[in-house]
Order: C-alpha cells, then sequence, then structure tokens
C-alpha cells in the first residue's frame, strides 16, 4: 500500500520506531505499563502582573505589546501538558485576582475548594498554571496535608498530596523523553538546580553526631538537610563539567559539518509546530512525530540530498 511503501523509505526500521513509541507513550523506565496519576489543575489571571507586562512591552516592543496569552489559553496549553506528563485530569479551579497571595499564591476559599476536589476526586496531585516560588509550594503543600501533618511527627515525610508548577511539569516531561546522553545530563542539570531551593527539612530529626573535641565538646553534626544540600550542589558541578565535555564534542561535529562547505539548516518553531514530521518529510529520518508537547526534546542531524 502506499503507506507502506512511505514508511519503508525511512532511515529506520518501522519496528524499532513503533518500539520507541510504544516505550515513550505507554511504558515507564522499569518496562512496566505506565500508572496514571490523578490531578487537578488551579489556573490564576493576575490582573496586576498582566498590566506590568503589558506595560512593559508597549514601552520596549510597542509591535508585540498586545499579544500575550489569555487565561483560557493558558489553561488549554496546561491540560495538554498534563497529558503528555501521563497525569488524567478530574477537575479544574480558576481565579482571578489583582494581586496574587504571597503566602498560598491563590486565596483561602480556593484553597479549601481544591481540597475538596481533591478529595471528591480522589485525586492525588495539585497542578498550578505558574511558577510557584518555593515558600509558595511548601506552604500549600503543608496546607493540602494538614491532617497528615498533625498524626505524624515527622513531619512532612509521609505528605500524599503533591504539588506541581508549571516548570516542574515541564522538567518531568523532558525527563520523561530525553533519549541522548546530553539530553539526560541537561535535564538532570536543571532538575537539580530546581529542586535546590526547595530541599525541606523532612529528616532534620535525623543528626549526624559530631565526636570532634572529646568530652564536654560534642554536639550535633551536620543534619541531613544539610547533607542533602551538599549533595545537591557537588552533583550540580559534576554535571556542568559532565556537559562541557559533551558540548566540546558537539563544537568538534559541528566544525567538521561547516568544513565541509555544505549549506547547514535548523528547523526552529513553538513545540508541536511540525518539525519533527518537516525533518522526517525532508530527510526520511524516522524520529518520532506524535501530536503532543515535547515529543521531541533531543536535537537530530540529518543530511539532505
Amino acid at each position: 500500500s502506499e503507506l507502506e511503501s512511505e514508511s519503508s523509505t525511512f532511515a529506520r526500521d518501522e519496528d524499532d520506531m513503533l518500539s520507541e513509541r510504544e516505550d515513550r507513550l505507554y511504558v515507564d523506565g522499569s518496562g512496566l505499563t505506565k500508572i496514571r496519576e490523578r490531578c487537578i489543575l488551579i489556573g490564576v489571571e493576575n490582573l496586576a502582573a498582566k498590566f506590568r507586562e503589558r506595560k512593559a512591552l508597549q514601552s520596549s516592543n510597542p509591535e508585540e505589546w498586545e499579544v500575550y496569552f489569555t487565561l483560557e489559553q493558558s489553561m488549554d496549553e496546561m491540560k495538554e501538558l498534563i497529558s503528555t506528563a501521563g497525569m488524567d485530569l478530574s477537575g479544574i479551579i480558576t481565579q482571578r485576582l489583582h494581586d496574587v497571595n504571597p503566602r498560598t499564591y491563590i486565596g483561602t476559599g480556593k484553597v479549601k475548594e481544591a481540597q475538596e476536589l481533591l478529595d471528591e476526586s480522589d485525586s492525588c496531585t495539585v497542578v498550578f498554571d505558574a511558577e510557584l516560588s518555593p515558600g509558595q509550594q511548601k506552604a500549600l503543600e503543608n496546607a493540602f496535608n494538614t491532617e497528615i501533618i498533625q498524626n505524624d511527627f515527622l513531619g512532612s515525610e509521609s505528605m500524599t498530596i503533591k504539588v506541581v508548577d508549571r516548570t516542574a511539569l515541564i522538567l518531568d516531561i523532558f525527563a520523561q523523553h530525553a533519549k541522548t546522553r546530553e539530553g539526560k545530563l541537561q535535564v538532570d542539570l536543571a532538575l537539580h538546580e530546581y529542586r535546590k531551593p526547595r530541599l525541606t527539612k523532612m529528616w532534620t530529626h535525623l543528626e549526624r553526631q559530631s565526636g570532634a573535641g572529646g568530652v564536654g565538646l560534642r554536639g550535633p553534626g551536620e543534619s541531613q538537610l544539610e547533607i542533602d544540600k551538599r549533595l545537591v550542589r557537588d552533583r550540580i558541578i559534576v554535571l556542568k563539567r559532565k556537559i562541557d565535555s559533551v558540548q566540546k564534542q558537539r563544537d568538534i561535529h559541528r566544525k567538521g559539518r561547516s568544513n565541509l562547505g555544505l549549506p547547514v539548516l535548523a528547523l526552529v518553531g513553538y513545540t508541536n509546530a511540525g518539525k519533527s514530521t518537516l525533518l522526517n518529510y525532508l530527510t526520511r529520518a524516522g524520529v518520532m512525530a506524535e501530536d503532543i508537547l515535547f515529543a521531541t526534546l533531543d536535537p537530530t542531524t540529518r543530511k539532505v540530498k
């Protein structure tokens, strides 16, 4: 058939392409079928921030000051991100505020409404269409897990409700879709940079006893929080060194291509704009092309004849 003849012209084997699609969309890292979490989505239209942003655009770039995402458009994109991340959306809460709550981002009434929706839908994750500060994320987690915290002297260690903002959701998708060594290193670095200011005192009840100084001079050593911070800091340094090494190899390959004297073209566009589909049409590369956000994360280079 016409479809079979077209797929046979791809540089990759068709079974290999189908296996990648199955692994990416339906199977987790351990080879088991993905279990989809249930979540609720909260979106806030910050009227004051929108006014400041549009005023700045009007003065710096008058041609684009009227171009902005409405709350509805932004929420539509968040729904696609949630589906791509492997979660099922159980409910949506929206709020328009003159300015956000500095402690919980949304108002206290909406926090209670979200708690009720979580209980009704048996969801375990709250996704925010915003970038939350570490303090806001911690306050929201405490608010959604008040009963557990009261019944557990260890504090937040047993939290069951997760709070995820837009950045964390996108980073989770990146972690699922990165396949090359460079891509995995870059995602790992981004995750550690994101988590570093969000380390909590989950383990402060565990302290390493310092024996230095002898009798009368002993005291508590490093807390687990301090150890975690040091480990994250060391990991970030190692990842940056590895990425620098990989980028040097990429520079060598780029220099080799430029020495050939062939023109080099790049396909640039927003996620799910059709870049991989166009690349497959031009080069028969056989890269994964799906109608989902961030389906293809790693760069691909192919020769066009």
